[in-house]
C-alpha cells in the first residue's frame, strides 16, 4: 500500500485539522447538520481525523476514515484514544479512490480531497454510492473569492488555469447541476486560512534547523522564503475554502 509523501506529512505536522476551517467552525457544522446520536459516518481521505473523532465525542457519531497516510492514521488514532472514543470510530489505511462503504451510512464526506473523484461531480457520485436514501454528502473545495488577477496568483492559490477552481456561485451551480441540494455550508475566513498555512511555515523551519542536510531541506528552504509572500499577496485575498452538505434531489 503506498503512503503519502513525508513532505506533506511534515508541512501539517502540528495540524489536527488538515485544512482551513477551525476546531470551532467544525462544531459549529456538526451543529448546524443536527446530527442525532449514532449517526453513521464514512470520511474518505479523512487526514488526521479529526471532525470523526471531534463529532463522535460531541455528538455520538459513529464512523470510519480512510486515509493513506499511515503518519496521519497514526494521529488519528491517538486523538481517538484522547478523547475516549476509540469505541465509536475505526481508521483504515487505504486509497480513498473508489472506496465504497459495505454498509449504507448516514454521511459520507471528503473533505479537501476531490482529486480521488477526479473532481466535485465525480466525488459526488462516489459519495453517494455509500449513503442512505436522504443521507448527506459533505465535500470540502475551494473556490475564487475573486478572479485572479494573473497567472501568479493562480499558481500560488494551488492551481495551473483559473478554470481549475469555480467562483462560490458557480461551485454551488456545479453541485446543483449533478442533481444535489445545498442544505448547509460552512466556509473558511482569511484568519483561519492564516492559521492553516502559516502553522506550515513553522513545521518547515523546525525540520530545516534540526536536520539541515536532510534531502527535504532545499525545497523546504525556497518554500519558506516564497510562500508567506504568496499567501499575504494572493492566496488569502483570492482562494476561499468551504465544505458543502449536500442531499440528492
Amino acid at each position: 500500500m503506498q503512503d503519502l509523501p513525508r513532505h506533506h506529512t511534515i508541512r501539517e505536522s502540528s495540524h489536527r485539522i488538515i485544512n482551513p476551517l477551525t476546531t470551532e467552525k467544525l462544531h459549529q457544522l456538526g451543529e448546524a447538520l443536527f446530527l442525532p446520536a449514532g449517526t453513521r459516518m464514512l470520511d474518505l481521505a479523512c487526514g488526521k481525523g479529526e471532525i470523526l473523532c471531534t463529532w463522535a465525542r460531541d455528538f455520538a457519531v459513529v464512523g470510519t476514515g480512510i486515509d493513506l497516510s499511515t503518519v496521519f492514521l497514526s494521529a488519528a488514532n491517538a486523538r481517538a484514544a484522547e478523547l475516549a472514543v476509540a469505541h465509536r470510530v475505526t481508521f483504515i489505511h487505504a486509497d480513498a479512490a473508489g472506496f465504497v462503504s459495505h454498509e449504507p451510512v448516514d454521511i459520507a464526506a471528503c473533505i479537501g480531497a476531490t482529486w480521488i473523484g477526479d473532481g466535485v461531480p465525480g466525488t459526488i457520485d462516489l459519495l453517494r454510492k455509500s449513503i442512505k436514501p436522504g443521507g448527506i454528502m459533505l465535500v470540502g473545495h475551494p473556490y475564487w473569492r475573486q478572479p485572479p488577477p494573473d497567472a501568479n496568483a493562480i499558481r500560488a492559490c494551488g492551481a495551473e488555469f483559473e478554470s481549475d477552481w469555480l467562483s462560490l456561485p458557480e461551485l454551488i451551480g456545479q453541485m446543483q447541476s449533478v442533481g444535489c441540494d445545498v442544505v448547509e455550508m460552512m466556509l473558511a475566513d482569511q484568519d483561519s486560512w492564516d492559521r492553516y498555512v502559516a502553522a506550515q511555515w513553522r513545521n518547515i523551519r523546525m525540520v530545516i534547523d534540526a536536520n539541515p542536510n536532510d534531502d527535504l531541506t532545499p525545497m523546504f528552504r525556497e518554500e519558506l522564503r516564497t510562500s508567506p509572500l504568496e499567501h499575504t499577496k494572493y492566496q488569502r485575498e483570492y482562494l476561499g475554502w468551504g465544505i458543502f452538505a449536500l442531499m440528492d434531489r
